[in-house]
Protein backbone atom coordinates (compact mmCIF):
# COMPACT_ATOMS: atom_id res chain seq x y z
CA UNK A 1 0.00 0.00 0.00
CA UNK A 2 1.36 3.73 -0.88
CA UNK A 3 1.68 5.86 2.06
CA UNK A 4 0.59 9.54 2.24
CA UNK A 5 4.15 10.51 1.89
CA UNK A 6 4.99 8.44 -1.02
CA UNK A 7 2.22 9.66 -3.29
CA UNK A 8 3.08 13.40 -2.34
CA UNK A 9 6.64 12.54 -3.45
CA UNK A 10 5.35 11.23 -6.80
CA UNK A 11 3.59 14.08 -7.13
CA UNK A 12 6.35 16.59 -7.11
CA UNK A 13 7.22 16.04 -10.98
CA UNK A 14 3.82 17.11 -11.76
CA UNK A 15 4.08 20.21 -8.88
CA UNK A 16 7.78 21.57 -9.34
CA UNK A 17 7.82 23.27 -12.57
CA UNK A 18 4.85 25.46 -11.17
CA UNK A 19 6.59 26.08 -7.82
CA UNK A 20 10.38 26.63 -9.42
CA UNK A 21 7.85 29.16 -12.41
CA UNK A 22 8.82 32.61 -11.99
CA UNK A 23 5.14 33.76 -12.52
CA UNK A 24 1.99 31.87 -11.87
CA UNK A 25 -1.80 32.51 -11.73
CA UNK A 26 -1.73 33.49 -8.42
CA UNK A 27 1.16 35.80 -9.21
CA UNK A 28 0.67 39.61 -9.55
CA UNK A 29 1.81 41.03 -12.78
CA UNK A 30 4.12 44.13 -12.34
CA UNK A 31 1.79 47.17 -13.76
CA UNK A 32 3.33 49.35 -15.74
CA UNK A 33 1.22 52.59 -16.33
CA UNK A 34 1.92 54.65 -18.88
CA UNK A 35 0.25 58.56 -19.88
CA UNK A 36 0.54 60.25 -22.99
CA UNK A 37 -1.04 62.88 -24.80
CA UNK A 38 -1.26 61.35 -27.71
CA UNK A 39 -5.18 60.69 -28.70
CA UNK A 40 -6.43 57.29 -28.49
CA UNK A 41 -6.87 55.51 -31.74
CA UNK A 42 -3.84 57.31 -33.66
CA UNK A 43 -1.40 55.50 -34.99
CA UNK A 44 1.14 56.64 -31.58
CA UNK A 45 -1.78 54.60 -29.71
CA UNK A 46 -2.37 51.49 -31.66
CA UNK A 47 1.85 51.15 -31.71
CA UNK A 48 1.56 51.32 -27.53
CA UNK A 49 -0.68 49.28 -27.76
CA UNK A 50 0.98 46.35 -29.84
CA UNK A 51 3.70 46.78 -27.73
CA UNK A 52 1.40 46.26 -24.48
CA UNK A 53 0.85 43.05 -25.98
CA UNK A 54 4.45 42.28 -26.43
CA UNK A 55 5.39 43.06 -23.23
CA UNK A 56 2.88 40.63 -21.82
CA UNK A 57 4.19 37.81 -23.85
CA UNK A 58 7.42 38.68 -23.88
CA UNK A 59 7.26 38.50 -19.55
CA UNK A 60 4.87 35.45 -19.40
CA UNK A 61 2.65 37.48 -18.08
CA UNK A 62 4.52 38.81 -15.62
CA UNK A 63 4.05 42.83 -16.39
CA UNK A 64 1.04 44.61 -17.58
CA UNK A 65 1.28 48.21 -19.61
CA UNK A 66 -1.72 49.97 -18.96
CA UNK A 67 -2.01 53.34 -21.14
CA UNK A 68 -3.45 56.14 -20.61
CA UNK A 69 -3.93 58.18 -23.73
CA UNK A 70 -5.57 61.69 -24.66
CA UNK A 71 -4.20 63.84 -22.45
CA UNK A 72 -6.39 61.73 -19.50
CA UNK A 73 -3.72 62.30 -16.84
CA UNK A 74 -3.03 65.74 -17.92
CA UNK A 75 -0.17 67.61 -20.05
CA UNK A 76 3.27 65.92 -19.89
CA UNK A 77 4.61 68.63 -16.84
CA UNK A 78 1.62 66.94 -14.96
CA UNK A 79 2.57 63.20 -16.37
CA UNK A 80 6.31 63.77 -15.08
CA UNK A 81 5.12 64.84 -11.76
CA UNK A 82 2.92 61.89 -11.34
CA UNK A 83 5.56 60.07 -12.62
CA UNK A 84 7.92 61.25 -9.62
CA UNK A 85 4.75 60.49 -6.99
CA UNK A 86 4.44 57.13 -8.38
CA UNK A 87 0.80 57.66 -9.28
CA UNK A 88 1.89 57.14 -13.01
CA UNK A 89 4.73 54.78 -14.17
CA UNK A 90 6.25 55.98 -17.33
CA UNK A 91 5.08 58.27 -20.04
CA UNK A 92 5.39 59.01 -24.61
CA UNK A 93 6.52 62.71 -23.68
CA UNK A 94 7.05 65.22 -25.79
CA UNK A 95 10.82 67.34 -25.63
CA UNK A 96 9.15 69.48 -23.21
CA UNK A 97 7.79 66.41 -20.75
CA UNK A 98 11.52 65.54 -21.01
CA UNK A 99 13.19 69.29 -20.64
CA UNK A 100 10.34 68.61 -17.36
CA UNK A 101 13.18 66.12 -16.36
CA UNK A 102 16.56 67.68 -17.99
CA UNK A 103 16.55 70.32 -20.26
CA UNK A 104 19.51 69.08 -22.04
CA UNK A 105 17.57 67.53 -24.14
CA UNK A 106 16.45 71.18 -25.53
CA UNK A 107 19.61 70.73 -27.63
CA UNK A 108 17.89 68.64 -30.11
CA UNK A 109 15.35 71.46 -30.55
CA UNK A 110 16.92 74.52 -31.15
CA UNK A 111 15.19 76.67 -33.35
CA UNK A 112 16.20 77.29 -36.98
CA UNK A 113 19.41 75.03 -36.02
CA UNK A 114 19.06 71.34 -37.70
CA UNK A 115 17.58 71.51 -41.41
CA UNK A 116 16.58 67.67 -42.25
CA UNK A 117 16.07 64.47 -39.82
CA UNK A 118 19.56 63.40 -40.95
CA UNK A 119 20.85 66.35 -38.97
CA UNK A 120 18.91 65.66 -35.66
CA UNK A 121 19.22 61.44 -35.98
CA UNK A 122 23.10 62.08 -36.32
CA UNK A 123 23.38 64.41 -33.52
CA UNK A 124 21.11 62.37 -31.48
CA UNK A 125 23.24 59.58 -31.96
CA UNK A 126 26.11 61.13 -30.66
CA UNK A 127 23.99 62.69 -27.52
CA UNK A 128 21.97 59.98 -26.81
CA UNK A 129 24.22 57.95 -23.86
CA UNK A 130 24.68 61.08 -22.20
CA UNK A 131 21.37 62.22 -22.27
CA UNK A 132 20.25 59.22 -20.81
CA UNK A 133 22.40 58.71 -18.35
CA UNK A 134 21.02 62.36 -17.36
CA UNK A 135 17.86 61.18 -17.69
CA UNK A 136 18.77 58.14 -15.48
CA UNK A 137 20.29 59.58 -13.04
CA UNK A 138 17.42 61.31 -12.46
CA UNK A 139 15.52 58.91 -11.77
CA UNK A 140 14.01 57.85 -15.16
CA UNK A 141 14.85 54.85 -17.97
CA UNK A 142 14.72 56.27 -21.59
CA UNK A 143 12.98 53.43 -23.58
CA UNK A 144 12.92 54.68 -27.16
CA UNK A 145 13.62 58.38 -28.91
CA UNK A 146 10.84 59.39 -30.78
CA UNK A 147 9.85 62.33 -32.45
CA UNK A 148 6.64 64.03 -34.42
CA UNK A 149 7.96 66.24 -37.11
CA UNK A 150 8.78 69.57 -37.47
CA UNK A 151 7.58 72.35 -35.71
CA UNK A 152 5.29 75.39 -37.80
CA UNK A 153 3.84 77.98 -36.95
CA UNK A 154 -0.15 77.79 -36.91
CA UNK A 155 -1.87 81.14 -37.20
CA UNK A 156 -5.56 82.77 -37.01
CA UNK A 157 -4.47 84.98 -39.31
CA UNK A 158 -1.47 84.41 -42.62
CA UNK A 159 2.30 85.20 -40.99
CA UNK A 160 5.15 85.74 -43.24
CA UNK A 161 7.22 87.00 -41.10
CA UNK A 162 8.37 87.16 -37.27
CA UNK A 163 7.79 90.63 -37.45
CA UNK A 164 3.74 89.83 -38.13
CA UNK A 165 3.92 87.04 -35.75
CA UNK A 166 4.88 89.47 -32.75
CA UNK A 167 1.42 91.12 -32.22
CA UNK A 168 -0.40 87.24 -31.80
CA UNK A 169 -1.31 85.67 -28.90
CA UNK A 170 1.76 82.91 -28.96
CA UNK A 171 0.99 79.37 -26.71
CA UNK A 172 4.08 79.06 -24.43
CA UNK A 173 4.01 76.23 -22.76
CA UNK A 174 3.11 76.81 -19.01
CA UNK A 175 5.48 76.53 -16.07
CA UNK A 176 8.54 77.17 -18.59
CA UNK A 177 9.07 80.56 -17.19
CA UNK A 178 12.40 80.65 -18.87
CA UNK A 179 10.88 80.21 -21.94
CA UNK A 180 8.32 82.60 -21.64
CA UNK A 181 10.45 85.55 -20.93
CA UNK A 182 12.48 84.82 -23.53
CA UNK A 183 9.88 84.91 -26.19
CA UNK A 184 8.93 88.08 -24.54
CA UNK A 185 12.82 89.34 -25.13
CA UNK A 186 12.43 88.38 -28.71
CA UNK A 187 9.27 90.68 -29.13
CA UNK A 188 6.42 87.83 -29.17
CA UNK A 189 3.30 88.01 -27.44
CA UNK A 190 3.54 84.11 -25.32
CA UNK A 191 0.72 83.03 -23.38
CA UNK A 192 2.01 80.36 -20.93
CA UNK A 193 -0.82 77.56 -21.02
CA UNK A 194 -1.00 74.08 -20.11
CA UNK A 195 -1.17 72.24 -23.61
CA UNK A 196 -4.49 70.39 -22.65
CA UNK A 197 -5.89 73.96 -23.22
CA UNK A 198 -4.87 74.83 -26.69
CA UNK A 199 -8.35 73.73 -28.30
CA UNK A 200 -10.29 75.84 -26.23
CA UNK A 201 -8.33 78.64 -26.15
CA UNK A 202 -7.86 79.03 -29.57
CA UNK A 203 -11.53 78.72 -29.96
CA UNK A 204 -11.91 81.89 -27.60
CA UNK A 205 -9.34 83.71 -29.20
CA UNK A 206 -6.82 83.32 -25.53
CA UNK A 207 -4.60 82.01 -28.18
CA UNK A 208 -3.91 82.76 -32.01
CA UNK A 209 -0.43 81.42 -32.79
CA UNK A 210 0.40 77.78 -31.98
CA UNK A 211 3.69 76.16 -32.50
CA UNK A 212 3.21 72.77 -33.26
CA UNK A 213 3.61 70.16 -36.08
CA UNK A 214 1.58 69.11 -38.88
CA UNK A 215 1.04 65.92 -37.43
CA UNK A 216 -0.16 67.17 -33.82
CA UNK A 217 -2.03 69.89 -35.65
CA UNK A 218 -4.17 67.27 -37.76
CA UNK A 219 -4.85 65.16 -35.10
CA UNK A 220 -5.75 66.74 -32.62
CA UNK A 221 -7.77 68.99 -34.99
CA UNK A 222 -5.92 72.61 -33.39
CA UNK A 223 -5.30 73.48 -37.11
CA UNK A 224 -9.43 73.50 -37.76
CA UNK A 225 -8.85 77.01 -35.44
CA UNK A 226 -5.61 78.43 -36.68
CA UNK A 227 -5.58 77.81 -40.49
CA UNK A 228 -3.09 79.22 -41.73
CA UNK A 229 0.66 77.71 -41.24
CA UNK A 230 3.87 79.37 -42.10
CA UNK A 231 6.42 77.48 -43.88
CA UNK A 232 8.81 77.40 -42.01
CA UNK A 233 10.85 74.45 -40.28
CA UNK A 234 10.93 76.37 -36.94
CA UNK A 235 12.54 73.11 -34.77
CA UNK A 236 12.32 69.38 -34.68
CA UNK A 237 9.59 68.06 -31.92
CA UNK A 238 11.21 65.42 -30.37
CA UNK A 239 10.32 62.76 -27.72
CA UNK A 240 10.75 60.11 -25.83
CA UNK A 241 9.07 57.00 -23.95
CA UNK A 242 9.96 56.29 -20.35
CA UNK A 243 9.68 54.92 -17.45
CA UNK A 244 10.73 55.29 -13.36
CA UNK A 245 13.49 53.36 -12.83
CA UNK A 246 11.56 52.16 -9.50
CA UNK A 247 8.81 50.45 -11.77
CA UNK A 248 11.32 49.61 -14.21
CA UNK A 249 13.23 47.62 -11.73
CA UNK A 250 10.05 45.93 -10.30
CA UNK A 251 10.20 43.78 -13.73
CA UNK A 252 11.73 40.83 -13.71
CA UNK A 253 15.34 41.01 -14.95
CA UNK A 254 15.46 38.42 -17.49
CA UNK A 255 12.23 40.44 -19.22
CA UNK A 256 13.81 43.59 -19.11
CA UNK A 257 15.84 43.08 -22.83
CA UNK A 258 12.88 41.96 -24.58
CA UNK A 259 10.71 44.83 -23.37
CA UNK A 260 13.38 46.78 -24.34
CA UNK A 261 13.55 45.30 -27.56
CA UNK A 262 10.01 45.89 -28.35
CA UNK A 263 10.18 49.37 -26.74
CA UNK A 264 12.61 50.43 -29.63
CA UNK A 265 11.07 48.80 -32.54
CA UNK A 266 7.84 50.94 -31.31
CA UNK A 267 9.63 53.63 -31.40
CA UNK A 268 11.05 53.13 -34.62
CA UNK A 269 7.76 52.75 -36.44
CA UNK A 270 6.89 56.02 -34.51
CA UNK A 271 9.14 57.77 -35.80
CA UNK A 272 9.32 55.84 -39.63
CA UNK A 273 5.22 56.90 -39.37
CA UNK A 274 5.76 60.37 -38.48
CA UNK A 275 8.59 61.18 -41.44
CA UNK A 276 6.72 59.95 -44.06
CA UNK A 277 3.08 61.31 -42.67
CA UNK A 278 4.59 64.88 -42.79
CA UNK A 279 3.91 65.70 -46.39
CA UNK A 280 0.21 63.76 -46.17
CA UNK A 281 -0.53 65.64 -43.48
CA UNK A 282 -0.41 69.26 -44.67
CA UNK A 283 -2.03 67.83 -47.66
CA UNK A 284 -5.17 66.50 -45.85
CA UNK A 285 -5.39 69.66 -43.82
CA UNK A 286 -4.88 71.78 -47.41
CA UNK A 287 -8.15 69.63 -48.35
CA UNK A 288 -10.08 70.70 -45.38
CA UNK A 289 -9.14 74.63 -45.87
CA UNK A 290 -5.50 74.74 -43.96
CA UNK A 291 -3.62 77.85 -46.26
CA UNK A 292 0.23 76.97 -46.67
CA UNK A 293 1.54 80.71 -45.98
CA UNK A 294 4.79 80.73 -48.51
CA UNK A 295 7.61 82.15 -47.26
CA UNK A 296 10.65 83.41 -49.48
CA UNK A 297 14.22 83.21 -48.69
CA UNK A 298 14.09 86.94 -47.16
CA UNK A 299 11.72 86.55 -44.61
CA UNK A 300 13.30 82.62 -43.99
CA UNK A 301 16.40 84.15 -43.11
CA UNK A 302 14.42 86.85 -40.89
CA UNK A 303 13.18 83.58 -39.18
CA UNK A 304 16.84 82.31 -38.63
CA UNK A 305 17.82 85.76 -37.80
CA UNK A 306 15.58 85.90 -34.78
CA UNK A 307 16.21 82.66 -34.22
CA UNK A 308 20.26 83.15 -33.66
CA UNK A 309 19.63 86.46 -32.38
CA UNK A 310 18.18 84.51 -29.11
CA UNK A 311 21.03 81.62 -29.01
CA UNK A 312 22.70 83.82 -26.62
CA UNK A 313 19.49 83.71 -24.05
CA UNK A 314 19.32 80.19 -24.69
CA UNK A 315 22.53 78.91 -24.63
CA UNK A 316 22.87 78.31 -20.23
CA UNK A 317 18.92 79.08 -19.43
CA UNK A 318 16.99 76.77 -21.43
CA UNK A 319 19.72 74.45 -22.27
CA UNK A 320 22.49 73.62 -20.21
CA UNK A 321 25.49 75.20 -22.30
CA UNK A 322 27.85 71.98 -22.07
CA UNK A 323 24.74 70.26 -24.21
CA UNK A 324 23.91 73.45 -26.42
CA UNK A 325 27.81 73.43 -27.52
CA UNK A 326 28.13 70.00 -27.95
CA UNK A 327 24.70 70.08 -30.40
CA UNK A 328 26.46 72.83 -32.57
CA UNK A 329 29.82 70.84 -32.72
CA UNK A 330 28.06 67.62 -33.34
CA UNK A 331 26.37 68.95 -36.17
CA UNK A 332 29.57 71.02 -37.62
CA UNK A 333 31.20 68.41 -37.38
CA UNK A 334 28.39 66.26 -39.80
CA UNK A 335 28.30 68.93 -41.84
CA UNK A 336 31.43 69.03 -42.49
CA UNK A 337 31.51 65.07 -43.31
CA UNK A 338 29.03 65.68 -45.81
CA UNK A 339 31.07 68.31 -48.05
CA UNK A 340 33.96 66.52 -48.49
CA UNK A 341 32.31 63.43 -49.03
CA UNK A 342 29.93 65.36 -52.00
CA UNK A 343 33.73 67.06 -53.08
CA UNK A 344 34.50 63.33 -54.10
Amino acid sequence: MRTRSSRAVSALPLVLPFLLSPFTASSQPVVVKMATVVPEGSQYHLILREMAEKWKAASGGAVELRLYPGSVAGDDVDVVRKMRLGTLNGALLTGAGVAAIDKAVYALEIPMLYRSYEEVDYVLGKMAPKLEAALDAKGFVVLNWVDAGWIHFFTKSPVTTPDQMKPLKLFSWAGDAEATEIWKGAGFSPVPLPSTEISTALQTGLVSALPTTPQAAVILQWYTHAKNMTDVKWALLLGATVVTKASWEKVPAASRPALLAAAKEAGARMREATRKAGERDVQAMQKRGLNVVSVDAKAEAAWRATAEGAYDRIRGKIIPAEAFDEARRLLADFRKQKRAAGAR
